[in-house]
């Protein structure tokens, strides 16, 4: 009987390459034939723009049964739906469009007539008509642009502002000039406020001070506070002058002004007294005045005309 013999080193590394072979088919044909497992996706539920404009492709694999040998399967491209700037801007454009559109045209946007408040003699179909709102649309009117209007048509009116509202309110606050003197001048009158300024008599007002006068007066400063205010007919001074003189005008005599003379009136015990138009001296004009003509009457002496324009040179003339 024969011993067993030991392998030699070549047989031994033989033998270990046919055993690794070996467990290579086995691991290959498991691999082949077992299951593959389910495929699940799972996505982020907060990313990037940048990730989004990416592509991402999923990656699929399967094992044949064939040892060794992979196959990769080709991606298939998913449909994205994504809204873009461009597509975002062009509904929004629309949108604005559609909205200038809508209030252009609805007559729930169309002005009416303007609500007038403040005023006392001015008719408000007189202010609509200058305004000239009716039936515009309410975006289209410019609130600043209704009162300079209006101010430049009624001189009456010492202020005026104009609001909007919607849909199609307009609202005019006004304030009208309160006349002072009544000025007549060459068949006809006028009325004059504390500032000077002249305007359109409008229906009846109480506790005028009548003027008669010869020619017109030496106008007014225009208002630097103002600069749609007219340019006074006549000065603030020359008016508290009037309001100054006109207590102490005789009754059944007028107050006259004329224009080298300044104010006076005609006396009934036969003469004309003028006082100039400086309302800083008049009262003490006024003292004056009846001092001289006390004196004169004591005396006999009738003057035709008294001056006493300058307080401190007063004179008088007889009839010739």
């Amino acid at each position: 009987m024969s011993e067993k013999r030991e392998p030699t080193r070549a047989e031994a590394v033989r033998m270990r390459r046919r055993q690794q072979a070996q467990k290579r088919e086995t691991r290959s044909y498991d691999l082949a034939t077992r299951p593959l497992p389910p495929i699940t996706t799972r996505m982020s539920a907060t990313y990037t723009a940048s990730r989004r404009t990416a592509s991402t492709r999923r990656r699929m694999q399967a094992s044949l049964s064939m040892p060794g040998v992979h196959v990769q399967m080709p991606a298939i491209p998913m449909p994205r739906f994504e809204v873009g700037w461009r597509l975002l801007s062009f509904f929004l454009a629309l949108a604005m469009a559609a909205a200038i559109y809508l209030a252009w045209n609805l007559p729930i946007f169309r002005v009416v007539s303007a609500q007038v408040q403040g005023n006392q003699r001015l008719n408000p179909d007189e202010i609509n008509a200058v305004l000239n709102s009716a039936g515009q649309p309410i975006f289209t009117l410019m609130p600043a642009d209704l009162a300079t209007r209006l101010r430049l048509n009624y001189p009456e009116l010492a202020s005026a502002k104009v609001t909007l509202g919607l849909p199609n309110l307009v609202t005019v606050n006004v304030n009208e000039r309160q006349p002072v003197i009544l000025w007549q001048i060459n068949g006809g009158y006028t009325w004059i406020d504390d500032n000077g300024v002249a305007f359109r008599p409008r229906g009846s007002a109480d506790h005028l001070i009548s003027v008669a006068a010869l020619g017109a007066p030496a106008p007014g400063l225009p208002s630097k506070d103002d600069p749609l205010s007219p340019v006074p007919y006549m000065s603030a001074d020359m008016v508290k002058a009037v309001k100054t003189l006109a207590p102490d005008v005789p009754a059944g005599s007028t107050l006259t002004f004329d224009p080298q003379y300044g104010l006076g009136w005609t006396d009934s015990r036969g003469w004309k007294v003028v006082f100039g138009n400086n309302s800083d001296a008049m009262l003490l004009k006024w003292q004056v005045y009846q001092s001289l003509v006390n004196s004169l009457l004591q005396k006999g002496i009738r003057p035709a005309f008294i001056s006493v324009q300058y307080v401190n040179a007063p004179y008088y003339r007889m009839s010739q």
